[in-house]
């Protein structure tokens, strides 16, 4: 189990994308790449199935897809959907995380 978990309002995000889209499955991937601000950052993007070593789990029949060398990045985290005066973003809350940049998606460990 590894705790990682999409919230119901970045579910909705995705399942709205998806159907605007036109995609069948309402499916968020998630990446950490090396770069960013400080050392690592987030990747999303709509996925089309899963790959070999992915790791899945749904919310609301949204899944969220999660490739094995990015899971020990994010395991306990949270990917939530977030609007405010500043915009909308899809956030990650990771107990991980030692550092994050004010950018919201780069963050160290």
């Amino acid at each position: 189990m590894t705790g990682i978990r999409l919230s119901e309002a970045a579910a909705r995000r995705v399942r709205a994308i998806a159907e605007r889209q036109g995609r069948p499955q309402a499916r968020l991937r998630l990446a950490v790449d090396g770069g960013g601000c400080a050392g690592f950052q987030y990747r999303f993007a709509l996925d089309d199935g899963p790959q070999d070593g992915d790791f899945e789990t749904s919310t609301d029949g949204v899944t969220l897809v999660v490739d094995e060398v990015s899971l020990p990045f994010v395991t306990g985290a949270t990917v939530d959907f977030v609007e405010s005066l500043g915009g909308a973003s899809f956030q990650v809350v990771n107990p991980n995380a030692a550092s994050s940049c004010g950018c919201g998606t780069s963050f160290s460990v």
